[in-house]
């Protein structure tokens, strides 16, 4: 990521801060659509998850000038997340509907240029998490 990527999510971010609960709930609404599968690795109500999901990218966004702080953190969530039966492929349903709860809580603010950005800082951290968790189990 170049130093324009991280500042177009952190500034994008910044407008989705203050709808934060409703783009938790179209990213649920969105994740549970395409990958009814991993509906049941949620309690009925998803908005205590909303609140922790919320919280979570606004550390990792927050920190993208220093990823060598945040990449143990994600590397450790990302283990812990095997137990939940989160598997490599989900990361790429997850990335895909971050990017549509992007588009739909920023509208016309939600340019390509954004899109770019969001997919470089969501693919870095999505590869470190996918190595962490599941590079080891095979080798």
């Amino acid at each position: 990521m170049n130093e324009n990527q991280i500042s177009l999510v952190q500034d994008s971010f910044a407008k989705v801060v203050p709808i934060k609960d409703a783009a938790a709930e179209i990213f649920y609404n969105r994740l549970f659509e395409v990958a009814p599968q991993v509906r049941p690795m949620f309690k009925d109500d998803v908005t205590e998850q909303g609140t922790k999901l919320m919280a979570t990218l606004s550390v990792v966004v927050n920190g993208l000038r220093d990823l060598d702080k945040i990449v143990p953190v994600a590397e450790k969530l990302a283990v812990n997340h095997i137990d939940y039966g989160v598997k490599a492929e989900h990361y790429d349903t997850v990335g895909a509907s971050l990017l549509y709860t992007l588009k739909a809580g920023l509208g016309d603010d939600f340019t390509d240029e954004v899109e770019e950005a969001w997919t470089a800082a969501y693919t870095t951290l999505a590869g470190v998490m996918v190595n962490a968790a599941y590079k080891p189990a095979a080798e």
